[in-house]
């Protein structure tokens, strides 16, 4: 049987995240094996199985140049190829512990996602110059104070509820509500910033977003039907989500969010004759915005789409374990933005 193009998987006219994963609603029985043959490797893919991004899609020479700019990026890309590589491991048990096969195959190809994601975001970090031989070492250097207070904490507390308590579940919620639902954000601002500056990846990262819409959705809808079968579980799933809402609370992941973000707030207005007009969301000018702006709007998305699926699992009454209760952040007075673009100026 021939499957008919899903939308949610064109690499041109896809949901973005943040839409994706708040409005649609897919299956791990609708999300096969065969799905994700016909339309994300011979879809989403097209064209970028090997680096991510099309070969249209350029890498400009500055960013290959030392500088706050290429400095930010290689090490959100270093963060995020490790967690990802991180996140293949874990999937490992999910696929072992799958209680159907629809389930089965969905984490399977979930695994598959993980890992090419990784593999693409240390491909680019080439791309940026690295070198190919002690790139994982380098990996492992730069990202081991990260991985330590931020990654192993969270490895630790999804290992012991699929691994040792075999909490299929309990998993999911873990994946798909703790920690995707709250790094999705930060993904999403990913993609919006580096499109204008780094094609390349700006394209990667909206390839791993279309994953992420996939993954989303379909633990939610997991979730869903788990909590219709078993009502009785409900309880057990809020205790997870309050121990995973303590957990973020108490890693320190603002601290490299927004040191990357500074990084990139210099490399941004060292190039502001290419970042111009362009508008990260709508009606705000990226240049004119700051690290705290952007981190607060990821939050705000955050919440946004935990409030979104929430409700779809029937859980509207305990969105509050996880919404951190953050404002859209309004933009600061013209005058200190003025200020900033001219000291950058300066700067440079």
């Amino acid at each position: 049987m021939t499957l008919i193009g899903a939308p949610e998987t064109d690499f041109d006219s896809a949901p973005g995240l943040l839409d994706g994963a708040r409005d649609l609603e897919l299956t791990a029985e609708h999300c096969n094996l065969a799905y994700w043959i016909t339309q994300v490797a011979q879809g989403t893919l097209r064209g970028r199985g090997v680096t991510g991004h099309a070969e249209s899609a350029p890498v400009p020479d500055f960013m290959k140049a030392p500088g706050p700019l290429r400095e930010a990026l290689v090490l959100e890309l270093g963060y995020r190829s490790l967690s990802e590589d991180i996140a293949t491991r874990l999937l490992a048990h999910y696929v072992a512990n799958a209680p159907g096969v629809a389930e089965l195959e969905f984490f399977a190809t979930q695994l598959i996602d993980e890992a090419r994601h990784a593999r693409v975001f240390r491909n680019h970090l080439v791309e940026l110059g690295m070198e190919p031989k002690t790139l994982l070492a380098d990996i492992d250097e730069m990202a081991a104070d990260y991985r330590r207070r931020v990654l192993q904490p969270v490895e630790d507390f999804t290992l012991d509820i699929v691994r040792d308590q075999r909490d299929f579940a309990g998993g999911v919620a873990v994946f798909t509500i703790v920690i995707e639902g709250v790094l999705a954000p930060a993904a999403e601002l990913s993609e919006r910033k580096w499109d204008p500056l780094d094609p390349a990846a700006g394209e990667i990262s909206r390839g791993a977003a279309i994953d992420e819409i996939r993954h989303l959705t379909v633990g939610s809808s997991v979730l869903r039907d788990h909590l219709a079968r078993y009502p009785e579980y409900r309880p057990r799933l809020i205790e997870i989500l309050e121990a995973g809402r303590e957990l973020w609370d108490a890693v320190p992941d603002r601290e490299f969010v927004m040191h990357r973000e500074e990084l990139f707030q210099k490399g941004m207005h060292d190039h502001a004759d290419i970042v111009g007009d362009y508008e990260i969301w709508p009606g705000r000018r990226m240049i004119e915005t700051t690290p705290s702006e952007r981190y607060d709007m990821a939050e705000y998305w955050t919440d946004e789409m935990a409030v979104a699926r929430m409700e779809h699992m029937g859980l509207s009454d305990a969105v509050g374990i996880l919404a951190t209760g953050t404002k859209a952040p309004t933009a600061p007075p013209a005058e200190t933005v003025a200020a900033a673009v001219a000291a950058a100026a300066e700067r440079s």
